[in-house]
């Protein structure tokens, strides 16, 4: 089976969970920004959850089936439409050979997931499926979808439509958002007014948002620590010897415009870094749209593990409605 692209929308990967253990050689994690609506997708059409689907930013692909198959579509809100019918979100539904897979204007968030039963078959890549453009690396030819690619499918499992992820177990988009944040190695850097003012302040997600990293704009700009600079570190007081950026970590160079490092980022650099968006609330980033207005919050590592314990819990309760 294959699916047919006839329109790529406008930034259409084939991602999976990522490829983790090759950080130390410069290659991101990559994958899902959101791993939880990739999760669910695969699931609802019976997919190991860490099977390849597709990643549609803003605008939605326009895709042709070969032959009959399960698919659901998660993450944002952007109908969907089999042969010009709406389908239902966060459901498996049943697409026909010969039918087409298309969508109407985002409503809310930013990215949706797109599984079809048996997964995207494109050639593994360092152990993923997952697409790293920059690099050229995995999915589909190592780029974003074009009009004339050809998917390849596996194998389903003849999972049945009509399941759904009941909606207190759906993340859904919301405005403004809450960022839990725990302060990093170089958090004296900053003077003790720009450590009240970044999480005082309202910031708002800056247009420069994709897959390496989030901006944000609209808070006051941060002050450093006076210092002698160190040797091998640039002339701006927010630069460092060069050092490993953790995932989700929080730089500011020149202290004005935070950024917030995510699946595609670079693995290190001479900006320092405030702290860590915690892992609980990574996935909430890929569902931003740019203006979404947003506040860091500080927490402490016992708090930021009690979230990811949560998410855990959350997780298993997904997996076990789908069971």
């Amino acid at each position: 089976m294959a699916i047919k692209v006839l329109h790529h929308g406008l930034a259409t990967t084939v991602q999976d969970l990522g490829r983790p253990g090759y950080f130390h050689l410069g290659i991101p994690l990559g994958g899902a920004m959101d791993r939880y609506a990739l999760r669910a997708a695969n699931l609802l059409v019976g997919n190991d959850e860490g099977a390849a689907g597709l990643e549609a930013v803003f605008l939605g692909p326009k895709l042709e089936f070969t032959e009959d198959a399960v698919v659901a579509v998660t993450g944002a809100d952007m109908p969907v439409r089999v042969d010009g019918v709406e389908q239902p979100g966060w459901t498996a539904f049943a697409v026909r050979a010969g039918q087409t897979l298309t969508f109407d204007f985002l409503k809310s968030g930013a990215r949706i997931y797109i599984a079809v039963a048996g997964g995207i078959d494109v050639p593994l890549a360092l152990g993923s499926r997952s697409t790293y453009p920059i690099g050229a690396l995995g999915g589909y030819k190592g780029r974003p979808l074009a009009a004339g690619d050809e998917l390849p499918v596996g194998a389903g499992n003849g999972s049945a439509e009509g399941r759904s992820v009941d909606a207190s177990l759906r993340r859904l988009a919301a405005a403004p958002v809450a960022l839990r944040v725990l302060p990093g190695l170089y958090w004296d850097r900053l003077s003790d007014e720009a450590k009240q003012s970044f999480f005082a302040d309202e910031w708002k997600v800056a247009p420069e948002a994709d897959r390496m990293g989030y901006r944000f704009r609209g808070g006051t700009k941060l002050s450093f620590v006076e210092r002698e600079q160190p040797f091998g570190a640039g002339s701006d007081p927010s630069n460092i010897v060069d050092s490993c950026y953790p995932y989700g970590s929080i730089q500011v160079p020149g202290g004005t415009e935070p950024i917030i490092l995510h699946r595609d980022a670079v693995s290190g650099g001479g900006y320092f870094m405030l702290g860590t968006v915690i892992s609980a609330d990574m996935d909430l980033i890929g569902q931003m749209q740019p203006h979404t207005p947003t506040r860091f919050v500080e927490v402490t590592m016992d708090e930021a593990l009690a979230a990811r314990a949560a998410e855990t819990v959350r997780l298993g309760a997904l997996r076990a409605s789908l069971a």
